[in-house]
């Protein structure tokens, strides 16, 4: 095998695959990227066993071939070579080596042969879709900041997807909850997407697909069935494993009928937040909401250090209402208001919280209060 490719170019597709390898493997083979050469491009295949990433790129090859090496060595090798070089990859099938050489450099890795590279195989997708970058990278960025991160409940530990409502309603949903908080986005259903079954998209997959469609440009194509999910991103195809749990019923916790409207300025909202909370203490966190007519007062008091306190100007309505959330758990979703104005949709100090954005349709976060 020998290869001839821009160092940029593979620089960025190894960036593409080394991250879904593990630094710590007991199974030698799942530490390399599989390296393979034919027609005029690179292939490069990394996966974890449940998640796998291929990307291709332009090369001159003569001869072809494939071996496997280790990633993030590679990765590396190439990250230090200097800007604009060309690299020539070269393998011979009798010595189990790989010559990286550019410019005056060369180095040498150990390679594990190709046959032991496993396959992520994705069998039958039953569904198929399209969806513009920025559309799928607002889901994502939504609801991500709530996916759980407690291993038991590992039917948690990730994205809801899933089709919602009928007919013209029809839309394709994302929730993700840890319990503490909920956030739900949803845009119209996809042609294609009726009909397809609700999987949970684990968080590590979640996050490698959120760093693909960073610029959120171009189209993006979606293929599932009940246990694998596909996307196809440009030349980059991430083939994941889905979560094999059930969801719970998240409609039971969006409250329905909370009366007391609280609407408030985004910004300072958050930024008032932000500054009571510097006094809080890292276990407790919990901030106070004492509303009544116009006025809203945030406090704070940790024994240990001290209080504060700030006081915003909002639109309330409803008789007077005090009520605790975590402050980390506020910034989050006020991260995710998109417009200028939140509204607050409250019942009583020990109920779940509804937040909104006053303008932007298809978001909604629901918080669960603590005491104060």
């Amino acid at each position: 095998m020998k290869v001839t490719v821009e160092r940029a170019e593979l620089l960025r597709s190894l960036g593409h695959v080394h991250r879904v390898v593990e630094r710590r493997n007991t199974i030698p083979i799942l530490a390399n990227v599989l390296v393979k050469a034919d027609k005029g491009k690179l292939s490069l295949k990394a996966t974890d066993l449940d998640l796998e990433v291929t990307d291709s790129i332009a090369a001159e090859v003569s001869p072809g071939g494939s071996t496997t090496v280790p990633a993030h060595m590679i990765y590396d090798i190439v990250r230090k070579l200097p800007e604009g070089t060309q690299i020539v990859i070269e393998g011979s099938g009798d010595r189990a080596v790989l010559t990286i050489r550019a410019g005056r450099s060369r180095f040498t890795l150990q390679t594990l042969p190709e046959s032991d590279f496993p396959d992520l195989a994705a069998g039958d997708m039953t569904h198929a879709f399209t969806l513009p970058a920025a559309d799928l990278k607002r889901l994502i960025d939504k609801t991500q900041f709530a996916i759980s991160t407690e291993e038991t409940r590992y039917y948690l530990n990730g994205i809801y997807l899933h089709a919602a409502g009928s007919g013209k309603n029809a839309t394709l949903r994302a929730v993700a909850t840890d319990g503490h908080r909920l956030a739900q986005v949803e845009l119209p259903l996809p042609q294609g997407a009726a009909g397809m079954p609700g999987v949970i998209v684990p968080r590590k997959t979640v996050g490698e697909v959120q760093r693909l469609i960073e610029t959120g440009e171009g189209e993006i194509k979606i293929e599932l069935s009940s246990g694998k999910i596909r996307f196809t991103i440009g030349d980059v195809v991430l083939t994941s494993k889905l979560i094999d749990g059930t969801f719970p019923d998240y409609a039971r916790v969006i409250p329905a009928n909370n009366d007391k409207m609280l609407t408030v300025d985004k910004k300072d909202f958050e930024h008032a937040v932000d500054r009571v909370s510097t006094v809080s203490s890292e276990r407790g966190r919990a901030v106070k909401l004492a509303i009544s007519g116009g006025r809203l007062v945030l406090s704070v008091t940790n024994p240990d250090s001290g209080s504060a306190t700030e006081e915003l100007e909002v639109e309330y309505a409803a008789e007077p209402l005090d009520i605790g959330f975590n402050s980390r758990y506020l910034l989050d979703i006020a991260a995710q208001i998109e417009g200028e104005n939140a509204v607050l949709r409250l019942a009583d100090p020990g109920s779940p919280t509804l937040i909104q954005d006053k303008d932007a349709k298809g978001a909604l976060y629901v918080l669960m209060p603590m005491r104060v």
